[in-house]
């Protein structure tokens, strides 16, 4: 189970995720979002990170941003996958190849099959796919639960990152019900928008080790 901590701001929030198991960590360049942060913070942060943790995958948050301005972003901060979060089209998607993958906020069980069908394939990077809840006028982030029941039919055909609403106390019913590739949270393990609660972060991640520590020894 990839876990992924995302909405990262400064340092020593993401020092504290990685260092607690995290898999993946998330920076969001979407301006008007409260966890958004610029392409120098960023690159900052990264590099105290690459100095003791090479293997943590680290993913930029884009929202209708051009090819160009996501690929140079991937570069300077020297990030491995671009997670486009707004209302971009399969060919963009294509365009950058193993670099991305699409995030989806459905508001039908029939729009999460077609937009399945448009981007599950379109990239070649893991995940295949984010599942995020649909909030009118939001693009993500807003701590909304995402359909467990329509998450648990598309993760079993593809590498399905799961958002939306998960929180230390409702992990496992999450996991247990969807069975993801990933699971991704930010507004879940935060003490105010933007600022993570390390308390939370560990708890988030420890509950996820432990049980699957005790289903391994069954």
């Amino acid at each position: 189970m990839k876990i992924k901590i995302c909405g990262l701001t400064n340092v020593m929030d993401a020092m504290a995720a990685v260092e607690d198991g995290a898999d993946m960590l998330g920076f969001n360049f979407y301006p008007p979002s409260p966890r958004s942060i610029t392409i120098e913070d960023c690159a900052e942060i990264v590099a105290r990170i690459r100095q003791s943790y090479k293997d943590v995958i680290l993913v930029g948050v884009f929202v209708n941003e051009s090819i160009e301005t996501i690929e140079n972003t991937l570069t300077t901060c020297d990030l491995q996958y671009a997670q486009l979060h707004g209302d971009e089209m399969p060919s963009e998607v294509e365009a950058l190849g193993s670099r991305a993958y699409k995030a989806i906020r459905p508001k039908s069980e029939e729009e999460a099959r077609s937009q399945f069908r448009q981007f599950a394939g379109r990239g070649t990077s893991q995940p295949a796919l984010l599942l995020d809840a649909y909030k009118l006028g939001s693009y993500g982030g807003t701590g909304e639960v995402a359909d467990w029941g329509i998450a648990a039919e598309l993760a079993r055909s593809a590498s399905l990152l799961l958002a939306g609403g998960l929180t230390p106390q409702n992990i496992l019913a999450a996991i247990d019900q969807v069975h993801p590739w990933g699971v991704d949270v930010a507004s879940g393990v935060e003490s105010a928008p933007g600022k993570k609660d390390v308390n939370k972060i560990k708890a988030f991640i420890q509950s996820i080790r432990t049980q699957e520590t005790e289903k391994s020894t069954c």
